[in-house]
């Protein structure tokens, strides 16, 4: 039965993938983006391939700008049964330059150059803001079209930074396990009026955001980059592919009496002690 997706970040490479997966199934697919461009042309290639979608704008942070993109869809396609909670990312200004702090940092003069010491409140503080309050605020604008119906589920983005911290990025690591937690806070809120709650932990995919983190210009690995392969088993970064089935599972019926759980897609990564 066609269902009404909402899906925010969705102009990015990975919740674009699960919005075309999701229409392929036959739903009908709102595609929220802060770039309109971008969430438009998302659109387009689902309607090219014989979907049904609309491209939206929307802030995640701002509950006025959901508001009025939820009108927006409820005009189109009616009420929405399931939410993709897509939006999130990091931000230099909350990452550390070393994985670890070393006396001689402290004396580092190089511009540019943080140690814990160094993080910007302001850079942490956008971060939690993205990943949290921008999982939060679509929840309570779009959730509220859930009640009283069936088969209805909001499925968030965690990461597998949320069950262990990587080095060097401790307001994304944290921002993302609030996102773990408030997915099973939130599946147990929402159990006595059918809503399913769960989330997705990627592991490693390369996406414009951090591309130049672990690729060079060549496309070989850097340090960094190699690191990541060596402690994931399978050996490879994830493709945006790797997530559709998972999520495919989680916003279906299949799946009815699973909720509150963060499931891991990250090539045995979590799993892996490095021994």
């Amino acid at each position: 039965m066609s269902k009404v997706v909402v899906l925010t970040g969705a102009g990015g490479v990975l919740c674009s993938t699960l919005a075309k997966a999701l229409a392929e199934q036959g739903h009908k697919i709102a595609v929220l983006d802060l770039k309109i461009e971008a969430a438009e042309q998302v659109a387009k290639e689902i309607e090219a391939a014989g979907g049904t979608a609309m491209g939206v704008v929307a802030n995640v942070l701002e509950k006025a700008s959901l508001e009025d993109a939820k009108s927006k869809i409820n005009a189109a396609y009616g009420s929405v049964d399931i939410l993709v909670n897509g939006a999130g990312g990091n931000h230099p200004l909350g990452t550390t330059s070393n994985p670890f702090l070393e006396e001689e940092d402290l004396k580092n003069t190089t511009e540019g150059f943080k140690t814990f010491f160094d993080l910007d409140t302001k850079g942490i503080e956008f971060v939690f803001n993205l990943n949290f309050i921008g999982t939060l605020l679509p929840t309570q604008v779009f959730a509220k079209d859930m009640i009283g119906k069936k088969g209805c589920s909001v499925l968030n983005i965690s990461s597998m930074n949320a069950f262990t911290p990587l080095t060097k990025i401790p307001a994304y690591s944290g921002a993302k396990a609030a996102v773990s937690n408030f997915t099973q806070w939130l599946s147990v809120h929402f159990s006595k009026v059918g809503i399913r709650v769960n989330a997705l932990a990627p592991g490693f995919f390369l996406t414009d955001q951090n591309r130049t983190l672990l690729t060079n210009t060549d496309g070989s690995l850097t340090q960094r980059g190699q690191q990541i392969i060596d402690q994931t088993p399978m050996g490879r970064y994830g493709v945006p592919e790797d997530l559709i089935s998972t999520t495919l599972y989680l916003c279906d019926d299949a799946s009815s009496f699973v909720t509150g759980v963060v499931i891991p897609i990250d090539g045995g990564f979590s799993a892996y002690s490095g021994v």
